[in-house]
């Protein structure tokens, strides 16, 4: 089969495509064969050596397509069956591969396998972000940066059947308006922004900012929340946030500082099961809409990966093998 390697890190170029022999299933597993990859912007960061990962390696986590084989002791399962998984070690993309069936799920006859490659990880982050980090309820007001990325659009449209207020950090005037279209109460640059969330606020500022920048966003963030309230920074696409003291945190309002990860949201099988069922519920509804604006070829990898970190791709990013 063919699948995306990399033997250093670096930029783009550093992606091969490539043959790669796929071993049977093993205990546990199944063998599925992709429709669609998503690129996750973690995947940039395992590429550039940000995120640690052993070389060589594949790339990627999220992937749907059918199951083509099953492993020794596999139940539940079938031949055929369409299914969704966000599984690591970083292979996904690729042609097929091999994932274990307790990250496996089956996929609601309504939802399509692109849609689902695309929506795993970005659903679920949003999802735990938003009902888990911090609760979400109707009244509050929120921060969502990078309201027009993959997951900020989710967030956007959650938060708003949650009944909150959105306020979004974009970084053009395209994204402003589709953060606009898909629940975004106040569209901000990122230069400001905090002041501007507190004229917003009426000087009180909000209980949560959730923060998938890093770097440039991070110390802004804190000047957002109201006292107790909680930064979520959840990623770095600028880099990692400074270092903050614990006196420091007190002196702005006793104020929390988190960085959340899905895998601690989605420990158990039941956890997963309900995060992933919510999600599935949510978007067959029609109450979330994802947004899978860019398909590459999957031998275009390294052009999508191009495409993102120059910040030309809104919404999902995904890969067709």
């Amino acid at each position: 089969m063919k699948a995306i390697r990399f033997y250093e890190t670096g930029g783009p170029e550093v992606l091969r495509f490539e043959d790669v022999e796929l071993a049977p299933p093993g205990a546990g597993e199944v063998s599925i064969r992709h429709s669609a990859v998503a690129i996750n912007f973690r995947d940039i960061l395992v590429r550039r050596g940000q995120h640690a990962t052993k070389l060589p390696s594949g790339l990627g986590t999220e992937g749907a397509g059918s199951i083509t084989a099953l492993g020794p002791g596999v139940v539940g399962f079938a031949v055929g069956d369409r299914v969704v998984c966000v599984s690591r070690p970083d292979n996904a993309y690729a042609e097929m591969r091999n994932v274990p069936v307790a990250r496996l799920l089956k996929l609601p006859a309504g939802i399509e396998e692109r849609t689902a490659a695309s929506m795993m990880v970005r659903g679920m982050t949003a999802r735990y972000l938003l009902r888990g980090t911090y609760d979400v309820k109707a009244g509050d007001t929120i921060v969502v940066h990078a309201a027009a990325g993959g997951v900020g659009l989710i967030m956007c449209q959650w938060a708003k059947h949650l009944g909150a207020t959105v306020i979004g950090t974009v970084g053009s005037d395209d994204k402003a308006k589709l953060a606009r279209q898909y629940g975004c109460d106040h569209v901000l640059s990122y230069q400001g922004f905090a002041d501007r969330v507190r004229e917003i606020t009426g000087g009180k500022g909000v209980p949560v900012v959730y923060d998938s920048v890093g770097r440039v966003t991070f110390a802004e963030s804190l000047k957002c929340l109201r006292p107790r309230g909680i930064l979520a920074s959840f990623g770095e696409s600028s880099g990692d946030p400074p270092l903050v003291s614990v006196r420091e945190l007190g002196h702005m309002g006793s104020v929390f500082v988190t960085h959340p990860s899905l895998p601690d949201y989605t420990t158990t099988r039941a956890d997963l099961e309900e995060t992933a069922n919510d999600l599935f519920g949510m978007v067959s509804s029609g109450k979330i809409k994802i947004e899978v604006n860019h398909s590459y070829p999957l031998r275009e990898a390294a052009q999508a990966h191009r495409d993102m970190e120059a910040r030309k791709t809104t919404g999902s990013v995904v890969l067709i093998p």
